[in-house]
């Protein structure tokens, strides 16, 4: 999937019945985020344990709280999109279930609460044998766009 740069992204504001497109930040590029599937119902995508360890080896909680918040927020402005608005995250929180030391984590967002005001997801953490390595809790709030 072609995901336009940041400059691409602030030149072009969605019409308010055109989807916002994920466009990856640099922390996200770092992370080695790739995403696989977007749209209102589902945001789903990919990030390498590899290069998001801490000191013992396992994969930082650091990393997934930062990935995860990504995920959820863009499942939160797609959503917002609809409405010719914008999402800014207002609380995230976490739970590591277990750890994870090699491999691929996939990073799966979907709505819990989809509003006029706010939107809440469920954004879940797995290895590659599917199982839960975290689970997090997003609720953003939905705002008129600044142009």
């Amino acid at each position: 999937m072609s995901t336009p740069s940041p400059m691409e992204a602030a030149e072009h504001q969605p019409s308010a019945h055109e989807l916002w497109k994920i466009t990856l930040g640099e922390l996200d590029e770092k992370m080695g985020v790739k995403i696989l599937e977007e749209s209102v119902d589902r945001v789903v995508a990919t990030m390498p344990v590899e290069g998001n360890r801490q000191s013992f080896g396992l994969l930082h909680g650091g990393a997934s709280l930062a990935v995860g918040e990504a995920v959820g927020s863009w499942a939160a402005v797609i959503h917002a999109s609809t409405m010719g608005k914008t999402a800014v995250g207002v609380d995230v929180s976490a739970t590591h279930h277990r750890s994870a030391r090699e491999g691929q984590i996939t990073i799966t967002a979907t709505p819990i609460h989809l509003g006029g005001t706010l939107a809440t997801h469920e954004v879940l953490i797995t290895n590659e044998a599917g199982q839960r390595l975290c689970t997090l809790r997003i609720t953003n709030l939905l705002m008129k766009r600044k142009n």
